[in-house]
């Protein structure tokens, strides 16, 4: 994003302004679905009319001058962080002036206390400042990236970390974060794909839910809650090129079949503010779609909160040709729905002039400051504007010893194990010297991630050689050596090499923490090559070669290649970055004090040359021959199998799971009914387990191509050694629909395929037929 001055200069002007046309989504069944329509979830009661807070704001806003308004439509950072290139100076002088309704990147108890004391005891009209934060996956105790609790499918866990973080946040003055993000992401040069739930629509959307109920609860009135946030409304995460704030290009009818639904899955769940996507959609900027803003989120969803843009995207709108000026971009974007403008400073600078000119109807101004202001009155401020700053509960929140133990829990069910020949974890009893090798293996800042909000990144994370350390048995040694950088300038460097090997040589196992730095995922962090960055690969390879035991513990925010590292590794863990707690988590894996049950949220391509790649694609009218792998003349790669290095919704176990046939309660379902397929899991292995049991579908002919499979369902069950389970999915035509020909919504007549298993690429089938 462009540099932002005290004064918000005007970006270059584009040559010509683009129109946009849009038509309005056809009148469609209401049927309980998964898509663009309706979906029941139980909604928190922020929605519940209030007749008293109605009069409140109603008799407020009559004495509201147009600039107090603004003001409130007006979210601009303090000093405290900076989520952009620059910081907004004179912002305590705008509170005292009414130019300012939101303050972001503020927190601590006592720091909110005094910008609310500016806005409620300096100011003619006394309105609090709603303040937000970055709460992405953790407060100050820190969880795994959102992708990694994504890898856990626990969706009680991932609630509960959005609790434990609300409480956290809350407790320092923050009333608001904007999080959860429901973007599907489906290449991993995308570095925001940490900050999701990876690349499906049904595991999305529970995730979103989740999430919004973690941090909202069940009453925003409770001084322990958070508003939440769904963004980037819409389609951010199918940036071209895997480039960040790049051009987005989709058909409508992957809109609304892949990119929408976790949006209104977070929509019914409650979520009271929505954020606008830096992208542009059908040609137009998302901060400027009527069509998202209004036609969908307002008008067919019925969303009744407020929606913000991302930082400085009103501004932004002018770079992407679409606006002349700023001014005519600050029109844009209020007359097709948005209420709050972040950073940019263009409704402070321009609306009343607008308004005044008749571009922007007064209406539509008291409909956004309306909006806002009933957030602040649900959450309690006008009642008692301090009511988050409370040094006592802050003392008493913040890093407590059962958050700390509930971040490691997440963090241990979180990782996946990728790969674990000859059973070479857990390890050994009889490993009597680790050695724990590697750029992450002490790197504290490192473990917690992108995006890791107020927490400490220098002294409270645990690293793996601390956690390791802990945990060894008493007479084992653990030894370090760091043996490699991820430097992207360091790739055909070798210092630290000959320290590493003469470590591992005198060692009986070698523990590889490898990946990426923490800031080469999340936000402007995009990248061409998904290999080990710097000169990590080479000492991989060294090690190999000693013929000792080598665990490959990856420490990344994305999907990376590592197909050789699965050819000649003798076991491989995903951690992700864990978090505060991950050290002590990622011991507990590899000592086998806790059994790993994650599965991949996304495919891991063999190498870059295959993204983007989903489990869920379409067919083509030449399929590869599995039978014939070198045909020609089908879609198929020279050099390269069509088949990722790893599935979606792939992971190990030190257990083993044996599933039965799938049984159905009926071959064929009418419209309205119900049909019941049932699976009988057992442990078959020596350990106690978790399993991730999914449930997959096939459309096998449609008015529509469809995809190869889809996910409608899971459940994560733990099952004792030897225990046997029937694990039951209930299906309806509602969970076959899908966007038709004619773009209506609903489940068409035909015939399907179903399998039940531990992957996207396992598991046991049977067929049924959906009739008229």
């Amino acid at each position: 994003m462009p540099p932002i001055s005290r004064n918000f200069a005007t970006i270059t002007l584009a040559s010509l302004m683009l129109t946009g046309a849009f038509s309005a989504i056809p009148a469609q069944a209401k049927s309980a679905q998964r898509g663009d329509t309706q979906v029941t979830v139980d909604a928190s009661r922020w929605e519940a009319a209030d007749p008293a807070m109605d009069r409140f704001i109603t008799d407020l806003m009559s004495k509201m001058t147009l600039e107090e308004k603004i003001g409130q439509m007006s979210l601009l950072t303090s000093d405290w962080d900076s989520t952009g290139p620059t910081m907004r100076e004179g912002y305590q002088d705008d509170i005292r002036k009414g130019r300012i309704g939101s303050i972001f990147n503020a927190f601590s108890a006592n720091y909110t206390r005094e910008l609310q004391r500016m806005a409620v005891e300096e100011t003619r009209l006394k309105i609090p400042l709603l303040f937000g934060y970055d709460v992405i996956h953790g407060h100050r105790t820190i969880f795994p990236i959102s992708l990694g609790e994504s890898a856990s499918w626990d969706l009680k866990a991932i609630e509960k970390a959005a609790r434990i973080s609300a409480t956290e946040a809350s407790a320092e003055g923050i009333h608001w974060t904007f999080s959860p993000m429901v973007d599907i992401s489906r290449d991993p040069r995308w570095g925001r794909v940490s900050e999701g739930a990876g690349e499906d629509v049904y595991l999305g959307s529970r995730i979103a839910e989740a999430r919004v109920r973690g941090y909202q609860g069940d009453d925003l009135g409770r001084v322990d809650t958070v508003l939440a946030t769904a963004k980037h409304f819409a389609a951010y995460g199918a940036a071209q090129a895997g480039r960040d704030y790049h051009t987005v290009d989709i058909s409508e009818r992957t809109l609304r079949d892949v990119y929408l639904p976790p949006f209104k899955a977070a929509a019914d769940a409650g979520a009271a503010t929505f954020m606008t996507a830096f992208n542009e959609y059908d040609g137009v900027p998302a901060s400027g779609s009527r069509y998202l803003l209004t036609d969908v989120l307002r008008h067919k969803w019925g969303f009744k909160g407020f929606v913000v843009t991302d930082y400085t995207s009103i501004n932004e709108m002018v770079a992407h040709g679409y606006s002349r000026n700023l001014k005519e971009a600050g029109e844009q974007a209020i007359n097709a729905g948005v209420d709050m403008d972040l950073q940019g400073a263009v409704f402070m600078e321009n609306l009343a002039q607008s308004v005044a000119e008749g571009k922007v109807d007064m209406q539509r101004v008291d409909a956004a400051v309306k909006t806002i202001l009933e957030m602040k009155y649900r959450l309690g401020l006008f009642e008692d504007p301090y009511r988050y700053s409370d040094e006592a509960r802050e003392k008493a929140t913040v890093y407590r010893a059962d958050f700390l133990e509930a971040a490691r829990d997440v963090a241990r069910k979180s990782m996946v194990l990728l790969k674990n020949e000859g059973n070479a974890l857990p390890l050994a009893a009889n490993a009597r010297s680790i050695a724990v090798i590697g750029p992450l293996a002490d790197s504290k800042e490192d473990m917690i991630g992108s995006w890791a909000a107020a927490g400490d990144r220098k002294t409270r994370p645990v690293t793996l050689l601390e956690g390791m350390k802990a945990r060894a048995p008493k007479g084992t040694t653990v030894g370090y050596a760091k043996g490699a950088s991820y430097d992207f300038a360091d790739a055909d460097k070798n210092d630290g090499f000959a320290e590493a090997l003469a470590l591992a040589e005198k060692s009986d196992v070698i523990i590889a923490a490898m990946g990426e730095h923490w800031n080469m995922t999340g936000e402007a962090a995009s990248r061409t090559s998904l290999d080990l960055p710097g000169n990590q690969q080479a000492l991989l390879e060294a090690l190999e070669k000693t013929g000792k035991p080598v665990i490959l513990v990856l420490l990344s925010g994305r999907p990376n290649t590592i197909e050789w590292a699965d050819q000649h590794i003798d076991a491989i863990l995903h951690a992700w970055y864990p978090g505060t707690m991950g050290g002590h988590a990622i011991a507990d894996v590899l000592f086998g004090d806790y059994n790993p049950s994650g599965k991949l949220p996304m495919t891991f391509p063999r190498n870059v040359g295959q993204v983007p790649i989903h489990y869920d694609m379409k067919n083509t009218g030449r399929p590869i021959n599995p039978n014939d792998p070198n045909a020609k003349y089908v879609s198929r790669y020279l050099n390269t199998p069509n088949s990722p290095l790893y599935p979606f919704g792939y992971g190990l176990s030190y257990t083993s799971f044996g599933y039965s046939p799938v049984t159905l309660d009926k071959p064929r379902i009418a419209p309205g009914e119900t049909l019941t397929a049932s699976v009988t899991v057992t442990n078959k292995g020596p350990r106690d387990g978790e399993e991730v049991v999914q449930l997959y579908v096939r459309d096998l002919v449609g008015s529509v191509t469809r995809p190869v499979k889809e996910l409608k369902g899971f459940q994560k069950i733990h099952l004792k050694k030897g225990e046997s389970r029937t694990v039951r999915f209930q299906l309806s035509d509602a969970d076959l629909a899908f966007t038709r020909a004619d773009m209506s919504w609903g489940s068409e007549p035909g015939a399907f395929k179903l399998w039940v298993g531990p992957s996207s690429a396992a598991g046991v089938e049977a067929e049924f037929e959906l009739t008229e």
